[in-house]
Protein backbone atom coordinates (compact mmCIF):
# COMPACT_ATOMS: atom_id res chain seq x y z
CA UNK A 1 0.00 0.00 0.00
CA UNK A 2 1.32 3.24 -0.55
CA UNK A 3 1.11 6.19 1.82
CA UNK A 4 -1.19 8.04 0.46
CA UNK A 5 -3.51 5.10 0.87
CA UNK A 6 -2.51 4.53 4.22
CA UNK A 7 -3.68 8.19 4.93
CA UNK A 8 -6.75 8.05 3.30
CA UNK A 9 -8.07 5.14 5.43
CA UNK A 10 -6.60 6.85 8.07
CA UNK A 11 -8.88 10.09 7.63
CA UNK A 12 -11.79 7.29 6.97
CA UNK A 13 -11.00 5.66 10.14
CA UNK A 14 -11.12 8.52 12.37
CA UNK A 15 -14.18 9.53 11.15
CA UNK A 16 -15.75 6.19 11.69
CA UNK A 17 -14.22 6.24 15.26
CA UNK A 18 -15.78 9.13 16.45
CA UNK A 19 -18.82 8.58 14.93
CA UNK A 20 -19.52 5.45 16.91
CA UNK A 21 -17.74 7.04 20.13
CA UNK A 22 -21.07 10.02 19.87
CA UNK A 23 -23.42 6.94 19.35
CA UNK A 24 -22.23 5.56 22.32
CA UNK A 25 -21.18 7.97 24.73
CA UNK A 26 -18.59 8.76 26.81
CA UNK A 27 -19.93 6.37 29.78
CA UNK A 28 -20.14 3.42 27.66
CA UNK A 29 -17.83 0.44 28.39
CA UNK A 30 -15.41 -0.70 25.79
CA UNK A 31 -15.97 -4.77 25.26
CA UNK A 32 -12.71 -5.55 23.41
CA UNK A 33 -11.00 -3.12 25.90
CA UNK A 34 -12.31 -3.99 29.25
CA UNK A 35 -10.34 -1.59 31.46
CA UNK A 36 -12.13 1.86 29.55
CA UNK A 37 -14.63 3.61 28.98
CA UNK A 38 -15.37 5.34 25.71
CA UNK A 39 -13.71 8.53 26.99
CA UNK A 40 -10.43 6.60 27.67
CA UNK A 41 -10.39 5.32 24.02
CA UNK A 42 -10.76 9.10 22.93
CA UNK A 43 -8.13 10.19 25.01
CA UNK A 44 -5.96 7.94 24.08
CA UNK A 45 -6.23 7.91 20.62
CA UNK A 46 -6.64 11.74 20.60
CA UNK A 47 -2.78 11.87 22.38
CA UNK A 48 -1.23 9.31 20.00
CA UNK A 49 -2.49 11.20 16.95
CA UNK A 50 -1.17 14.77 18.40
CA UNK A 51 2.42 12.70 19.54
CA UNK A 52 2.95 11.02 16.10
CA UNK A 53 2.29 14.69 14.12
CA UNK A 54 4.93 15.99 16.11
CA UNK A 55 7.53 13.99 15.07
CA UNK A 56 6.53 14.84 11.28
CA UNK A 57 5.80 18.72 11.61
CA UNK A 58 8.26 19.35 13.88
CA UNK A 59 11.03 16.36 12.98
CA UNK A 60 11.74 15.50 15.54
CA UNK A 61 14.91 12.53 15.75
CA UNK A 62 14.66 10.93 18.99
CA UNK A 63 11.70 9.34 20.87
CA UNK A 64 9.61 11.81 23.10
CA UNK A 65 7.02 11.43 25.90
CA UNK A 66 3.14 10.79 24.65
CA UNK A 67 2.04 13.04 26.92
CA UNK A 68 -1.47 13.87 28.80
CA UNK A 69 -5.10 14.57 27.49
CA UNK A 70 -6.94 17.62 28.43
CA UNK A 71 -9.03 17.58 30.96
CA UNK A 72 -11.89 17.70 29.26
CA UNK A 73 -15.55 15.01 28.77
CA UNK A 74 -17.95 14.59 26.79
CA UNK A 75 -18.60 16.35 23.80
CA UNK A 76 -16.01 18.92 24.50
CA UNK A 77 -13.73 15.23 24.71
CA UNK A 78 -15.23 14.00 21.15
CA UNK A 79 -14.57 17.64 19.70
CA UNK A 80 -10.66 17.52 20.54
CA UNK A 81 -10.70 13.84 19.12
CA UNK A 82 -11.99 15.29 16.12
CA UNK A 83 -9.35 18.30 15.87
CA UNK A 84 -6.56 16.19 16.53
CA UNK A 85 -7.68 13.78 13.87
CA UNK A 86 -7.97 16.01 11.46
CA UNK A 87 -4.15 17.88 12.58
CA UNK A 88 -2.83 14.36 11.97
CA UNK A 89 -4.52 13.82 8.49
CA UNK A 90 -3.65 17.15 7.41
CA UNK A 91 0.25 17.00 8.53
CA UNK A 92 0.43 13.62 6.75
CA UNK A 93 -0.85 14.99 4.24
CA UNK A 94 1.33 18.13 3.74
CA UNK A 95 4.51 16.61 4.83
CA UNK A 96 7.36 16.08 2.23
CA UNK A 97 8.11 13.09 1.39
CA UNK A 98 11.43 13.02 2.35
CA UNK A 99 10.52 14.59 5.85
CA UNK A 100 13.31 12.82 8.81
CA UNK A 101 12.06 11.86 11.89
CA UNK A 102 11.96 9.48 14.36
CA UNK A 103 10.22 6.04 14.25
CA UNK A 104 9.96 2.93 16.84
CA UNK A 105 10.13 -0.17 14.78
CA UNK A 106 11.95 -2.12 12.32
CA UNK A 107 8.97 -3.04 9.62
CA UNK A 108 10.08 -2.14 6.46
CA UNK A 109 9.12 1.30 5.37
CA UNK A 110 9.92 3.14 2.42
CA UNK A 111 10.18 6.65 4.58
CA UNK A 112 9.71 8.05 8.02
CA UNK A 113 6.56 9.15 6.53
CA UNK A 114 5.22 6.10 4.95
CA UNK A 115 6.54 4.64 8.43
CA UNK A 116 3.55 6.91 10.65
CA UNK A 117 0.91 7.04 7.83
CA UNK A 118 0.70 3.20 8.13
CA UNK A 119 1.55 3.10 11.83
CA UNK A 120 -1.50 5.60 12.31
CA UNK A 121 -3.56 3.63 10.20
CA UNK A 122 -3.63 0.59 12.11
CA UNK A 123 -3.91 2.08 15.24
CA UNK A 124 -7.15 3.95 14.08
CA UNK A 125 -8.75 0.99 12.43
CA UNK A 126 -8.10 -1.15 15.42
CA UNK A 127 -8.94 1.79 17.81
CA UNK A 128 -12.58 2.41 15.86
CA UNK A 129 -13.17 -0.99 16.21
CA UNK A 130 -12.95 -0.50 19.85
CA UNK A 131 -15.34 2.08 19.35
CA UNK A 132 -17.99 0.42 17.35
CA UNK A 133 -17.61 -2.54 19.72
CA UNK A 134 -19.06 -0.21 22.61
CA UNK A 135 -21.85 1.09 20.49
CA UNK A 136 -23.13 -2.18 19.41
CA UNK A 137 -24.15 -3.26 15.72
CA UNK A 138 -22.46 -4.57 12.95
CA UNK A 139 -18.84 -2.79 13.07
CA UNK A 140 -17.37 -1.64 9.86
CA UNK A 141 -14.97 -4.41 7.29
CA UNK A 142 -11.71 -4.11 7.26
CA UNK A 143 -10.06 -4.60 3.84
CA UNK A 144 -7.89 -7.53 3.01
CA UNK A 145 -5.22 -5.83 1.38
CA UNK A 146 -4.81 -3.55 4.44
CA UNK A 147 -5.34 -6.28 6.94
CA UNK A 148 -2.55 -8.14 5.72
CA UNK A 149 -0.44 -5.62 5.99
CA UNK A 150 -1.50 -5.09 9.61
CA UNK A 151 -0.61 -8.34 10.52
CA UNK A 152 2.83 -8.01 8.77
CA UNK A 153 3.30 -4.85 10.77
CA UNK A 154 2.65 -6.63 13.80
CA UNK A 155 4.77 -9.36 13.52
CA UNK A 156 7.81 -7.92 11.84
CA UNK A 157 7.02 -4.44 13.64
CA UNK A 158 6.06 -4.60 17.42
CA UNK A 159 7.16 -8.04 18.05
CA UNK A 160 10.53 -7.41 16.67
CA UNK A 161 11.33 -5.41 19.35
CA UNK A 162 12.85 -6.30 23.10
CA UNK A 163 9.33 -5.10 24.24
CA UNK A 164 7.97 -8.05 23.14
CA UNK A 165 6.95 -10.49 25.30
CA UNK A 166 6.26 -13.07 23.41
CA UNK A 167 8.79 -15.50 24.86
CA UNK A 168 9.26 -19.47 25.21
CA UNK A 169 12.49 -21.22 27.19
CA UNK A 170 12.68 -23.36 23.97
CA UNK A 171 12.59 -23.00 20.38
CA UNK A 172 8.96 -23.25 18.92
CA UNK A 173 7.32 -21.93 15.67
CA UNK A 174 4.00 -20.50 15.11
CA UNK A 175 2.55 -20.20 11.99
CA UNK A 176 0.10 -17.65 10.54
CA UNK A 177 -1.73 -17.65 7.81
CA UNK A 178 -4.29 -15.22 6.31
CA UNK A 179 -6.42 -18.37 4.76
CA UNK A 180 -8.56 -16.21 2.19
CA UNK A 181 -5.14 -14.77 0.65
CA UNK A 182 -2.49 -17.23 0.68
CA UNK A 183 -0.26 -14.51 2.94
CA UNK A 184 2.14 -16.83 5.45
CA UNK A 185 4.35 -15.98 8.84
CA UNK A 186 6.72 -18.31 10.10
CA UNK A 187 7.10 -16.70 13.78
CA UNK A 188 10.16 -18.43 15.77
CA UNK A 189 9.95 -18.25 19.33
CA UNK A 190 12.38 -18.54 22.20
CA UNK A 191 13.63 -16.63 24.96
CA UNK A 192 14.75 -13.77 22.58
CA UNK A 193 12.25 -11.40 20.59
CA UNK A 194 10.30 -13.05 18.10
CA UNK A 195 11.66 -13.28 14.66
CA UNK A 196 9.24 -13.11 12.05
CA UNK A 197 9.66 -13.87 8.06
CA UNK A 198 6.81 -13.66 5.45
CA UNK A 199 7.02 -17.09 4.29
CA UNK A 200 6.09 -20.57 4.89
CA UNK A 201 9.81 -21.70 6.27
CA UNK A 202 11.48 -24.13 8.75
CA UNK A 203 9.94 -27.11 8.54
CA UNK A 204 6.76 -28.16 10.42
CA UNK A 205 5.16 -25.70 13.05
CA UNK A 206 4.21 -26.22 16.47
CA UNK A 207 0.96 -24.62 15.77
CA UNK A 208 -0.89 -22.46 13.03
CA UNK A 209 -3.60 -20.10 13.53
CA UNK A 210 -4.96 -18.90 10.62
CA UNK A 211 -8.51 -17.05 9.22
CA UNK A 212 -9.70 -14.54 7.12
CA UNK A 213 -7.17 -11.73 7.11
CA UNK A 214 -9.61 -9.58 8.30
CA UNK A 215 -10.70 -11.56 11.21
CA UNK A 216 -7.02 -13.27 12.11
CA UNK A 217 -5.72 -9.30 12.05
CA UNK A 218 -8.16 -8.05 14.54
CA UNK A 219 -7.54 -11.62 16.71
CA UNK A 220 -3.81 -11.02 16.42
CA UNK A 221 -4.84 -7.44 18.33
CA UNK A 222 -6.81 -9.64 20.81
CA UNK A 223 -9.87 -7.87 19.77
CA UNK A 224 -11.38 -11.68 18.73
CA UNK A 225 -11.15 -15.09 18.73
CA UNK A 226 -8.17 -16.70 16.83
CA UNK A 227 -10.37 -18.06 13.86
CA UNK A 228 -8.59 -21.62 13.96
CA UNK A 229 -5.81 -23.36 15.77
CA UNK A 230 -3.86 -26.38 14.77
CA UNK A 231 -1.25 -27.99 16.87
CA UNK A 232 -0.17 -26.59 20.12
CA UNK A 233 -2.89 -24.75 21.25
CA UNK A 234 -0.91 -22.97 23.94
CA UNK A 235 1.32 -21.23 21.71
CA UNK A 236 -2.01 -19.56 20.50
CA UNK A 237 -2.88 -19.05 24.24
CA UNK A 238 0.85 -17.83 24.65
CA UNK A 239 -0.13 -15.06 22.35
CA UNK A 240 -2.85 -14.36 23.87
CA UNK A 241 -1.69 -13.81 27.17
CA UNK A 242 1.42 -12.15 26.31
CA UNK A 243 1.30 -10.42 23.23
CA UNK A 244 -0.37 -6.94 24.50
CA UNK A 245 1.73 -3.77 23.37
CA UNK A 246 3.25 -2.47 26.07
Amino acid sequence: METAEFVRTLDREGQLLAAAAEEAGADAKVPTCPDWQVRDLLRHTGVVHRWAAAFVAEGHTSPRPVGDPPDLDGPELLAWYRDSHRHLVDVLTDAAPGVECWTFHPAPNPSPLAFWARRQAHETAVHRFDAQSARGGTPTGIATEFAVDGIDELLRGFHARAKSRVRTQEPRVLRVRASDTGAVWTVRLSPEPPVATREESGGDADAEVAGPAAQLYLALWNRLPVPSVTGDRSLAALWREKSAIV
